[in-house]
């Protein structure tokens, strides 16, 4: 009968061997490729993520394991510059209120998606606010910031609600301006320029339809004039003829500012069309800078003839800062 010493001594001398066996035996069905784990790296940022895939094995000893690669997935934000892809370059009027960093977050997460995209984006301020000018140089994005304040005879009051004096016009048009005075008449390259606002929602397939758009390309928009989405009507011939909308149907383009992209060219060539400011009705907006660029027949229906819904026009619900009181409870220096 063993001893207990004897029993402690074989257990002592197999153990070894056990664990040896244990790890050589993980090593047949594992294999762990580590070359290169730093990553690439640009702009302090990790352009590579490792990603591990179960196949097959190559050993002919067991056709039942399983082996683990490293595989490696690179992408790049902004996508690559293709000279020969037409620019998108979208036009954002912003103002400072609690949610515009959250806002413009979300829009440009999506714009980040988007090959040859240029971002104008005008505040609605005196001056470039430190907030605006750190986020878009975060963003990695190819963007021109400008600002213009409007004046204090075009705003809406709080207790009066004027339809004539609609929010943004200033900037977009400042924007216009920019574009004719940076790239001038006989500017040659393609691009596409589209007025996107904060508070939407844009689907990356929208980008691509608006891209090839010869004179004026519109769409249906969400949650628009008291509708689940507003729409060009398109007949059979894939011809605009009028407005799937109850807001005014008889306004001559009774379209979102969301719905519609205009060709560069036409922009740079029409040098006084811009959005008018005075004696313009709530929702004509769009019908006075589009009537001194097309006309009902030279619009080209995208999304399917427009049976797709690829934009929205969401709204960010206003955050109740009620605990906040009159000082402020929690520093005002922190972004929000």
């Amino acid at each position: 009968m063993l001893k207990r010493r004897d029993v402690i001594a074989v257990v002592l001398i197999l153990l070894p061997w056990s664990l040896l066996i244990s790890v050589w035996h993980q090593n047949t069905i594992l294999t762990l490729d580590h070359k290169g784990s730093g990553g690439d790296r640009q702009n302090g940022r990790s352009n590579s993520w490792k990603s591990l895939l179960l196949k097959r094995p190559c050993s002919h000893h067991n056709p039942q394991m399983l082996e683990v690669v490293r595989t490696e997935y690179v992408y790049t934000r902004p996508p690559p510059w293709t000279d020969g892809l037409p620019t998108i370059h979208v036009i954002t009027p912003t103002y400072s209120r609690p949610v515009q960093k959250a806002e413009l977050t979300r829009l440009a997460n999506t714009l980040l998606h988007v090959q040859n995209l240029h971002w104008l984006l005008v505040e609605d301020s005196p001056r470039r606010t430190p907030l605006v000018r750190g986020f878009l140089q975060e963003t990695g994005l190819n963007y021109t910031h400008l600002y213009v304040e409007t004046p204090r005879n075009y705003k809406i009051r709080s207790d009066v609600k004027d339809p004539r004096i609609p929010r943004g016009t200033v900037q977009r048009n400042l924007a216009l301006r920019w574009l004719r005075d940076t790239f001038g008449v006989n500017y040659s390259k393609p691009g596409v320029v589209y007025f996107a606002d904060d508070d939407n929602t844009y689907s990356l397939e929208v980008f691509e339809e608006m891209r090839s758009t010869k004179r004026v390309s519109v769409w249906p928009v969400a949650f628009a004039g008291g509708l689940r989405y507003e729409a060009p009507k398109v007949n059979s011939l894939g011809k605009v003829f009028g407005w799937k909308t109850v807001f005014d149907p008889h306004r001559p383009f009774a379209i979102d500012m969301a719905g519609f992209a205009v060709n560069l060219g036409l922009i740079l060539s029409r040098q006084q069309a811009y959005f008018n400011l005075r004696g313009v009705k709530g929702g004509y907006q769009e019908s006075s800078l589009l009537k001194k660029l097309v006309t009902l027949s030279d619009l080209e229906p995208k999304a399917a003839n427009c049976t797709k819904v690829l934009v929205w026009h969401t709204r960010t619900e206003k955050p109740v800062l009620v605990n906040e009181g009159k000082k402020g409870f929690t520093d005002s220096n922190v972004e929000i």
